[in-house]
C-alpha cells in the first residue's frame, strides 16, 4: 500500500528525470498538491554524475547544450553551482594521433558537403542516408558523428528532424565541474512527495481523476504528467487507456539511439595530456570520442553512439572497454595499456526505466514530436526530451517540456478549482 502518503493529489508526475523535476519545480510554486513517481532507485534519468573517489562523472548528459539560452544554466547561477565556460575540444586530435590534420579537413569538407545536400536538396525519402555520395571514403566518419549526435545509423535517422535541432542550437558548449547529473538532482523541490522504485505499473481514467497503479499501491490525482523515456511509453511497461494509443505511436516513431560512456582511470596522469581530445578510427562508423583528463582529472572519458554503443549494449562493459582500449592503444602506444583502468560506464539501452540514450525521429516521422506532446483531455500532459520540437536529445530541453506540461496542468485545474469553491 502507499504508506505515510496521501492518496490523492491534484498533479501526479511520473518520472524524476530532468522533465519531471523541472515540472515539479514549477508546481511547487503554484499550490497544488503534487507527487512524483520515480522507477529507479535515484532521481534525475537519465542526468547521472557518479561520484568515485571524490571526482564527478556524468555517465549521462554532461554538457550544457546551447548554455547561453539553457534553462539548467540559469538554475545553476541561482544556485551557486559553478559553470565552466571553456570551448569543448570535441573538434581536436591531440598531436594529430591517428587523424592527420589533412585527413581531418578532407572529412569535415565531406561531412559539410553532405549537411548541405540535407539543407539544399533534402530526399523525398526523409532518410538521413540517400544524401551519402555512394563509396565516399569518410562516410563512416560521417555515420560516427550520427552516433554520437542521434545514437543511430543515418538509415533511421529524418532530415526534418535533423534540420530542425540545427537550426536551432548553437555552438556554446558549457560543463558544470560538480556535474550536470548532480545539478540537476540538487534541484528536486523542497515541499514535493517523492517516492522512489515506485514504477507506474497503469494509468487509468477513473471519472474526473487519473488512477496510477505502482508496486506501493495505487493514489490518484486531478492531472498526471508523463515524463518516461519514449523507449518505456512504446515498449507498453505503463499500461495506458485505449484513448491514448495514438501517444504510444507517437512514441514509437521517437527511439531512443544508442549512447554510451565509459571512464577509464589513468594510473600514470602523465601518460595523456590534459583538456584533449582524440577521435577514434575515422574511417570506423563505431569509433569512440575521447576527452583526455576533463578538468586536469585523472581519467579518459569515453563517448559511444550507434554502432560504437552497440558493442556495450549487446556485449557488456567488459567488451566496450576492450573496444576503446583498443583505439586508445592504436592512438598513444601499447604502452598506455599499463596506464588505464577500467573505472565505470554506463549501458542506458539495458537500463529497463530507460532503455536507450536519446531520441532521434525515424524517416518520415518528424511530425511524432508535436503529436506525442498534446495533452489528452486536460488530464494527461506529456513531457520530456523526444516532445521538444528542437531541443530534443538535451537536458534543457527536457526542462522546458516539463515546464510547459506544467503550466498546462496548472491552467487545466483552476477552472475546477474555481467551480468547486463558487468562485
Amino acid at each position: 500500500m502507499l504508506s505515510a502518503m496521501t492518496a490523492n493529489y491534484d498533479v501526479a508526475i511520473v518520472g524524476a528525470g530532468a522533465a519531471g523535476i523541472a515540472a515539479a519545480r514549477r508546481l511547487s510554486l503554484s499550490g497544488l498538491t503534487t507527487i512524483v513517481f520515480e522507477a529507479s532507485p535515484r532521481i534525475g534519468g537519465r542526468a547521472w554524475t557518479h561520484a568515485l573517489a571524490g571526482v564527478p562523472l556524468d555517465l549521462g548528459c554532461g554538457w550544457l547544450h546551447s548554455a547561453e539560452r539553457n534553462s539548467w544554466r540559469r538554475v545553476a547561477e541561482e544556485m551557486g553551482f559553478a559553470i565552466d565556460r571553456g570551448t569543448a575540444a570535441w573538434g581536436e586530435q591531440y598531436q594529430d594521433r591517428g587523424f592527420s590534420a589533412a585527413e581531418r579537413r578532407a572529412a569535415r569538407r565531406a561531412y559539410a558537403a553532405w549537411f548541405a545536400r540535407l539543407e539544399s536538396a533534402p530526399p523525398a525519402s526523409d532518410c538521413a542516408a540517400d544524401a551519402l555520395k555512394p563509396g565516399d571514403e569518410w562516410n563512416p566518419f560521417i555515420e560516427s558523428i550520427s552516433g554520437y549526435l542521434n545514437g543511430d545509423a543515418l538509415a533511421r535517422v529524418s532530415v526534418a528532424d535533423s534540420l530542425a535541432y540545427d537550426e536551432a542550437s548553437t555552438d556554446t558548449n558549457w560543463r558544470a565541474p560538480a556535474g550536470y547529473g548532480a545539478l540537476i538532482a540538487a534541484s528536486f523541490p523542497a515541499g514535493v512527495e517523492l517516492r522512489l522504485a515506485a514504477p507506474v505499473e497503469r494509468i487509468a481514467l477513473d471519472g474526473r481523476s487519473v488512477a496510477l497503479a505502482t508496486p506501493l499501491g495505487e493514489a490518484r490525482a486531478s492531472a498526471a504528467i508523463v515524463t518516461v523515456s519514449t523507449a518505456v511509453l512504446a515498449s507498453g511497461a505503463i499500461a495506458l487507456p485505449p484513448d491514448l494509443e495514438p501517444w504510444r505511436r507517437a512514441a514509437e516513431g521517437l527511439p531512443l539511439g544508442r549512447n554510451e560512456k565509459l571512464f577509464f582511470e589513468i594510473a600514470a596522469p602523465d601518460a595523456f595530456p590534459p583538456e584533449n581530445h582524440v577521435h577514434g578510427n575515422p574511417r570506423d562508423a563505431g569509433a569512440g570520442s575521447y576527452t583526455i583528463r576533463p578538468f586536469g582529472r585523472p581519467v579518459v572519458e569515453g563517448f559511444f553512439g550507434g554502432a560504437g554503443a552497440a558493442v556495450v549494449a549487446e556485449e557488456g562493459l567488459v567488451a566496450g572497454f576492450a573496444h576503446a582500449t583498443k583505439e586508445l592503444v592504436a592512438l598513444f602506444g601499447a604502452k598506455v595499456r599499463r596506464s588505464l583502468k577500467p573505472l565505470v560506464g554506463s549501458n542506458w539501452t539495458r537500463t529497463d526505466w530507460i532503455g536507450g540514450g536519446y531520441s532521434h525521429a525515424l524517416p518520415g516521422r518528424r511530425t511524432a514530436r508535436a503529436d506525442l506532446a498534446r495533452p489528452f483531455d486536460g488530464k494527461i500532459f506529456f513531457a520530456g526530451e523526444a516532445t521538444h520540437p528542437f531541443d530534443f536529445s538535451t537536458a534543457h530541453g527536457a526542462h522546458d517540456t516539463g515546464v510547459c506540461a506544467a503550466e498546462e496542468a496548472i491552467a487545466a485545474l483552476k477552472p475546477r478549482s474555481a467551480r468547486a469553491t463558487g468562485a
